[in-house]
């Protein structure tokens, strides 16, 4: 069966591993962080998960609301971690929020010949992207560790982007295929 490892499950993760929980493979879920209260707004978290992992509410709630079975590990990806949780994985999906943990992905997927999507959401909200690792550089955040999808003033595009990554997702999974998308408020743009 073939491993689906989502690195971050905060906006556009969650919304995207919600989205790919009909897939013929094994999910896994990592994230270090905890939910809180404002998570609520713009990921896929419901107010009884506050104060847990995020890794482990969503494996919970993917139980709990659709009988679907996950990996979760609430650990901070880093060099010294990343090919034990990528282990055995068909596919990585970066849905982080900072530079340094996207770097840590790229540089191993790169070394060990696994595919990598990322997806990123612009600080303002007028943008999103859905891109494979050959095609992708990472932009530095603003500040280290400035949040980009809180609070759900963004939740349309967040949306967007979130549906544009599990289809990402499906589609590799159903048949190899690597397609990138830009997204905006009003449309998702396959771009090559």
């Amino acid at each position: 069966m073939k491993r689906i490892v989502f690195f971050g499950v905060g906006a556009l993760g969650s919304g995207a591993v919600v989205l790919c929980r009909n897939l013929d493979a094994k999910l896994a879920l990592v994230d270090f962080d905890r939910v809180e209260s404002k998570n609520c707004l713009a990921q896929a978290y419901v107010k009884a998960s506050i104060g847990k992992l995020k890794a482990d509410a969503l494996k919970l709630q993917l139980s709990s609301f659709w009988g679907v079975r996950a990996d979760a590990f609430g650990v901070r990806v880093t060099e010294s971690n990343v090919a034990t949780l990528s282990a055995d994985a068909t596919l990585l999906v970066d849905a982080f929020d900072n530079a340094a943990g996207r770097r840590v992905l790229s540089t191993y997927a790169r070394a060990a010949g696994i595919p990598l999507v990322h997806a990123a959401v612009s600080a303002d909200g007028t943008f999103g992207i859905v891109r494979w690792d050959e095609r992708f550089v990472a932009d530095e955040e603003d500040a280290p560790g400035a949040a980009t999808c809180e609070g759900g003033e963004h939740l349309p595009l967040i949306g967007l982007v979130c549906a544009a990554l599990a289809r990402a997702v499906q589609a590799f999974v159903d048949d190899g295929a690597r397609a990138d998308a830009m997204i905006t408020p009003g449309a998702v743009t396959p771009t090559t």
